[in-house]
């Protein structure tokens, strides 16, 4: 089993910017997909980014590109989401995933998770 462990969340102001990081923990792994979801209470969880590991896809939500960018550094096998501009609406947990063949915003599609981690923004 992966574990996968998000760190970087915690409370902004609109306006404001954070940076999300995602690795996985313990033996080594590599993952064709990482991808970064989020969830309100309420809603269903939303596909915000996803890329291969080779760089050649990206996928965004409508509701944060522009703002958002995610990224890879291979070498230590972490994956990041830089938030900018952020908005009250953007206040979830934020979820990393990894292993999915079609690398899309749809988390029913991605094998493993972590834990999370609260982004709060605030007015």
């Amino acid at each position: 089993q992966v574990q996968l462990v998000e760190s970087g969340g915690g409370s902004v102001q609109a306006g404001g910017s954070l940076r999300l990081s995602c690795a996985p923990s313990g033996k080594t792994y590599s993952s064709n997909c990482m991808g970064w979801f989020r969830l309100t209470p309420g809603k269903e969880r939303e596909g915000v980014a996803a890329m291969y590991s080779g760089g050649d896809r990206i996928y965004y939500a409508d509701s944060v590109k522009g703002r958002f960018t995610i990224s890879q550094d291979n070498a230590k096998n972490t994956v990041y989401l830089q938030m900018n501009s952020l908005k009250p609406e953007d206040t979830a947990m934020y979820y990393c995933a990894a292993d999915s063949l079609l690398c899309r915003g749809r988390w029913r599609e991605f094998r493993y998770w972590g834990q999370g981690t609260q982004v709060t923004v605030s007015s």
